[in-house]
Parts: structure tokens; C-alpha cells; sequence
């Protein structure tokens, strides 16, 4: 069985999921997901969480740093896309209902690939009652996003203590450690904020799949360059659960190929770090015959710098690096659009 779960799972599993499911997963599947999120979590264990202020899909404010010293806070991330999300929910309303007057309990749906809207339908069509925040990539940086779901329990302290991606024993222990910390006058020094700012400065030359340079703007031709926001999932699993953005996957990748050899324009294919590391993009190049240069966001700075939010996504530079145009829909005569994007 290929260990790489979002490339190959989706076609054994239904696209509606019965809230009764197991939260247990196949045991490849589950320790791949789990050993991302623990590799995410590794720069973050024992330093303070960011002192970041978020507003739910109902207008209420949460401030983090209200908590630390009295309470622990558990954050998971998550989105209506992802079924061990759908399988985890119940172990996680459960939680909220049973704890939220001792650990500050919050659901933060990624916003990748989905809107408030499509979260508030999934919040109704399951009756939760949790508070629901939907990033806009503070918390994704703050935390090294990797996986979904993520877990991230922090300490009364305000030290992040855990992060993981199974709601198991490991999960519990760390809730129950963090209860049993004593209260604190103040929070731990640190700040988790800072080093991930530090993560998205963005040069003007970003690496390709094979680590050769790749600038973002080409001031000696003036030619302009086509950055193409993707995701190496996208299209097998999302099939069943979204299909249209699966097709539009297809499309943007099967456009792009026969595109980029005669263009005109320098081309660029830049993949999430979400479910993604390099194994993964190097299997989608193989598989998919992908021709276009590749390059791995591993941390999203790039998603973050030109506010992409869902896949496919185009995004046109000048030679200078400047944002001339951007697609978000890919239409069925990419080539056209591109042409006539911009000045």
C-alpha cells in the first residue's frame, strides 16, 4: 500500500462519511499523517504560541493571549474536504462539549480550497456547536501547517506542548497534561510569531524541483512569468468531494502542458506544502508527465505573498516582478486569457 495518503486514498473512500465512523485509519495512512505533524510541530514544542487575535464565523473575538496563564487552548485545523477531518469531528465536538469550561476549544478550518460559507453549511449539516475561525494564513504559519487535520494543544503557560495529527492517546495525554499544569501570574517567553516571520520572507528567486534558481522576474527580455498555484492531490482526491476544483486541476494542468512550449511566457507550477512534501511532488511529475518546472512551497510564503487562498490560480507577473494579472477560474481557452490578461 503507497504510504502517500492524499494522492491514493480518495478513491476507496465515500464522499459522505457518516458521523458514527471509527476515528481510526489504516496504519500507513495514519502514521504518514501523524510524522508530518510531528515533524511540523518539532520548531514549535516548548516555545510560546503567537499572541494572535481571531474572529469567528459568528463575529465573536478570541485572543489567544487572554488564555495563557489561565487555561490551555486546543486548536484544530481542519476543512470540509478532508474525510479524517469528517472522521475526527465527532472526537472533537466531544471534546468541546465536555471540557470547554477548562481548555479553550478551536476549530480553524484552513481555508484552503473552501469558503466561510461552505464552512457555515458543513457547521449546520452536522449541528456543531465549537467555535469556528477560518484562517486567513496567520495561523497556518504561526503553527507549520502541514497536514489536516492538526492538532496543537498549548499549556496553561502559553508553550505549545503538542501537535499531532490522530485524535488517540497521545492527543488525550497531552490534554490532560496541559489541565494538570498549574496556573500562571504569565505566559512563557518566546515567540513563535516572530520565528515565522522570519519563515515567510520571500526572496526574488525561489528553487525548483530539481534546486535550480528560479527568478521571479526577468528585467533583461521583459518577458512575463505565469506563476501556477497547484496542489499534487488535487485532482485524485478531490474527485469525489469537490468534484468541479478537481476538473479545474486537470484542466489547468493539461492546458499548461501544451502552453508552456511555446510561449512566450516563463512558467512555473508552485505546490502547497499542505499534504505535500518533495516525494510527492516528484510522483505527481512522473505520473502526470509534467513538464512545466516545479517548485514546493513547503511553508506557503508564496500562497501568503500573492494571497492565494484555493487551486488552480494564475498568477501573471511583468519583468519586474510586478502583479499584472491574476486567474482564479481557469477557463476552457487558458491560453486566450492569459494573452489578453494585464496591460
Amino acid at each position: 500500500m503507497d504510504a502517500r495518503w492524499p494522492m491514493k486514498f480518495l478513491r476507496a473512500l465515500p464522499l459522505a462519511l457518516p458521523l458514527v465512523l471509527s476515528v481510526a485509519a489504516p496504519p500507513v495512512l495514519a502514521a504518514t499523517g501523524q510524522e508530518r505533524a510531528q515533524d511540523a510541530g518539532r520548531d514549535l514544542i516548548g516555545r510560546r504560541a503567537p499572541d494572535l487575535s481571531l474572529k469567528t464565523i459568528d463575529g465573536q473575538t478570541i485572543n489567544l493571549a487572554d488564555d495563557y496563564g489561565r487555561r490551555p487552548v486546543y486548536i484544530k485545523f481542519w476543512a470540509t474536504w478532508c474525510v479524517p477531518c469528517r472522521e475526527q469531528m465527532p472526537h472533537f465536538e466531544h471534546t468541546f462539549e465536555t471540557r470547554s469550561g477548562e481548555v479553550e476549544v478551536i476549530a480553524v478550518s484552513t481555508g484552503f480550497n473552501e469558503t466561510a460559507d461552505d464552512v457555515r453549511a458543513y457547521r449546520r449539516a452536522l449541528g456543531l456547536k465549537m467555535p469556528i475561525v477560518v484562517d486567513d494564513g496567520r495561523f497556518a504559519r504561526a503553527f507549520n501547517l502541514r497536514v489536516t487535520p492538526q492538532h496543537v494543544v498549548i499549556g496553561r503557560d502559553g508553550r505549545v506542548l503538542y501537535v499531532g495529527h490522530l485524535a488517540d492517546d497521545s492527543l488525550e495525554h497531552a490534554l490532560q497534561a496541559a489541565l494538570d499544569e498549574p496556573a500562571s501570574s504569565g505566559a512563557a517567553a518566546g515567540h513563535v510569531v516572530a520565528r515565522a516571520a522570519e519563515r515567510d520572507s520571500v526572496t526574488d528567486s525561489i528553487a525548483t524541483l530539481d534546486g535550480t534558481p528560479f527568478a521571479l522576474r526577468d528585467p533583461a527580455t521583459s518577458r512575463r512569468t505565469v506563476l501556477m498555484f497547484i496542489s499534487p492531490w488535487c485532482e485524485s482526491y478531490l474527485a469525489q468531494s469537490r468534484p468541479a476544483r478537481s476538473q479545474a486541476c486537470r484542466s489547468a494542468r493539461e492546458q499548461s502542458e501544451r502552453l508552456v512550449a511555446g510561449a512566450d511566457a516563463r512558467w512555473i507550477a508552485v505546490a502547497s506544502g499542505l499534504w505535500a512534501n518533495r516525494d510527492d511532488l516528484l510522483e505527481y511529475r512522473t505520473e502526470q508527465h509534467v513538464t512545466v518546472p516545479l517548485s514546493l512551497d513547503e511553508d506557503g510564503a508564496l500562497f501568503r505573498r500573492y494571497h492565494v487562498a484555493q487551486v488552480p490560480t494564475f498568477v501573471i507577473l511583468d519583468g519586474r516582478g510586478k502583479v499584472v494579472a491574476r486567474i482564479d477560474e481557469v477557463p476552457s481557452d487558458l491560453g486566450a486569457r492569459l494573452a489578453s490578461a494585464g496591460p
